[in-house]
């Protein structure tokens, strides 16, 4: 299979759905995937981390997935099939970096750059203080802010440590390692 063929998906949870625990909802989400044409090729552990922005809500639980794409119709029709998981277990987007019962973040396509370097670049880049109110409004891929975050690499590091960044040339292991040790800390598997 191509690496264009896959697709990295982050998951998170911090809100029970359904009386049951956020793991549960990653784990039945996984199957939701599969049922939604993104079959599920590998998996991360679960791992409990801290609520982000800090105070904004319950402690997550996050993992990461390689998912088969081939049967998606390209970066947007896997965004959509996410979204629509999403919707099964009562997601709503009430506001930016809320509380969630799921959350699907498509990370990567293969070596794909959405819409294109200089956008991605310019996301990327962006302030810290811009980023709590700017939302793209489109598909932008890698996900802009992965680089940045333990919750993510930490969960990406089991499934795709080797995974390259297209901008930035680094791996995942090499994002990761580059962290403050204690956003890497703060991520413990569960």
């Amino acid at each position: 299979m191509r690496e264009s063929d896959h697709a990295l998906v982050a998951l998170g949870a911090n809100l029970p759905f359904g009386g049951e625990p956020p793991e549960a909802t990653l784990s039945h989400a996984l199957s939701a995937l599969a049922d939604e044409g993104l079959p599920v090729l590998s998996v991360s552990r679960f791992f409990a981390t801290p609520c982000f922005p800090v105070g904004a809500g319950p402690d997550y639980v996050n993992a990461a997935a390689v998912v088969d794409c081939r049967a998606a119709g390209g970066a947007a029709g896997i965004l959509a099939r996410l979204h629509a998981v999403e919707a099964r277990f009562g997601r709503e987007r009430l506001q930016r970096w809320g509380m969630r019962t799921l959350d699907l973040d498509l990370l990567a396509v293969g070596d794909s750059v959405l819409p294109d370097p200089a956008v991605q670049d310019g996301w990327r880049n962006l302030p810290v203080a811009e980023q709590a109110s700017a939302a793209p409004d489109r598909l932008i891929l890698p996900h802009p802010r992965l680089q940045d975050r333990a919750f993510v690499l930490v969960p990406l590091a089991d499934v795709a440590p080797d995974w390259v960044h297209p901008r930035l040339g680094l791996t995942v292991r090499q994002m990761l390692a580059v962290l403050p040790q204690t956003d890497r800390d703060a991520v413990k598997p569960l």
